[in-house]
């Protein structure tokens, strides 16, 4: 099953005050194991950003006036998304914005059935709990300590772990019957460990001869009697 791990970053905390998004950052999964394939991209707002958003993220308007503008990038964007779910920590704030700009560009707008909220699988899960993503890192020992200022691809490889934990995905993956694992090949297999992508090379009949070989000739001749 594909995922996408999804943030964004904007000008402000309103729609309705004409605000825009600034940046997108996507990571892609496979059965919840990062496929090394993303999107980030930085947006011209076209607009002014707002003190309070850049004491968030610090892009300036300077930084981002020679930037694409999101209906450059949208074409490319909802490529990368279709046909995956959507995973969004407070699915609201970023949706409204997407679809407000998708709109904007008269283009389809996301269905919000195809996204899962994780800021509402941690209310569930600890009800009456801080559940910011700096409280869920905390919570969770994920290490947060390179999130100095938002930045959307940063904050995606936080939710990444985050959201593993909250479903409970927490061990390594090991199958060597799903195919779905084994990258086309069949002296090899990828598992997880520690959420990071590990590849094993699985030794050919050969090799096991050879090493059955050596083990006896390094045993006493009568070991076995």
């Amino acid at each position: 099953m594909l995922e996408v791990i999804l943030d964004t970053e904007t000008t402000g905390l309103s729609i309705t005050d004409n605000h825009k998004i600034v940046e997108i950052g996507c990571i892609e999964l496979k059965n919840q194991i990062a496929t090394n394939n993303i999107f980030h991209e930085y947006i011209n707002p076209q607009r002014p950003v707002s003190e309070d958003a850049f004491k968030i993220h610090g892009y300036s308007e300077k930084f981002l006036s020679d930037k694409k503008t999101f209906p450059e990038i949208a074409e490319k964007f909802l490529n990368f998304i279709k046909d995956k779910k959507i995973i969004i920590h407070n699915a609201r704030f970023d949706l409204s914005f997407l679809n407000y700009e998708l709109k904007l560009a008269h283009l389809k707008k996301i269905d919000k059935e195809n996204v899962i909220d994780t800021l509402e699988i941690a209310r569930q899960k600890y009800p009456g709990s801080q559940n910011s993503l700096d409280a869920l890192c905390k919570r969770l020992n994920v290490d947060n300590s390179k999130r100095d200022k938002h930045n959307a691809l940063i904050d995606c490889e936080l939710l990444k772990e985050i959201y593993i934990n909250l479903v409970d995905q927490k061990e390594p993956k090991l199958d060597l019957n799903n195919t779905e694992l084994l990258d086309g090949k069949n002296d090899s297999v990828s598992i997880l460990t520690n959420n990071n992508l590990r590849q094993i090379i699985k030794p050919s009949s050969q090799e096991l001869t050879n090493h059955k070989k050596y083990l006896k000739s390094c045993l006493p001749k009568n070991f076995y009697s």
